[in-house]
């Protein structure tokens, strides 16, 4: 599948990722209340993060091929030294994967992506849902039956300050999508 993305990323709208179920195209491009939640979230995260580390909101994607999985978070916690590579970033070397929920594809983030983030070892899941204006910080994976998990969830509601990882940041401010 990973052939076909590539063969097709840049000639087909929206973004494609590959999930355990198989393919996911989200055929709308980010809006703006999309980009400025992504903004904004990923400068307040640099304004209390220490040097070295970034919250990236560019490419390239992260991918474990072990688990035929590849995907494009919004915001990637990461640390400088661990983007210094050719082709995606490894999953494993993220702090956090932060989401805006796309108006297009909502299940995406709140379904797909609570699934395969902790697959993937990614400690921190947050989502910024410009819907609703409400989010998720997802932590603590653990093993369950199905296979790896997140076993804490801490709603928010916007204006009110969240703790992703280690950084506590406001979410005063953040744009909703228009009714």
């Amino acid at each position: 599948m990973r052939g076909i993305v590539e063969q097709v990323r840049g000639r087909v709208p929206g973004k494609l990722e590959i999930t355990e179920e198989g393919l996911v195209h989200d055929l709308a491009s980010p809006g703006g209340p999309h980009e400025l939640t992504a903004a904004r979230v990923s400068r307040r995260l640099e304004k209390v993060m220490p040097e070295g580390l970034l919250a990236h909101t560019g490419t390239p994607d992260v991918e474990d091929p072990q688990q035929g999985i590849l995907r494009h978070p919004d915001i990637m916690v990461i640390a400088e030294a661990d983007m210094e590579v050719e082709g995606a970033f490894d999953p494993r070397a993220l702090l956090a994967a932060i989401e805006v929920v796309s108006r297009s594809n909502p299940d995406n983030d709140w379904t797909s992506k609570t699934r395969d983030y902790p697959l993937l070892g990614i400690p921190v899941y947050v989502i910024f849902d410009p819907c609703t204006g409400e989010g998720t910080v997802f932590s603590d994976i653990h093993t369950a039956p199905q296979g790896p998990r997140y076993a804490t969830r801490k709603d928010f509601v916007y204006g009110e300050d969240i703790t992703i990882g280690e950084w506590t940041i406001s979410t005063d401010g953040l744009p909703r999508y228009p009714a």
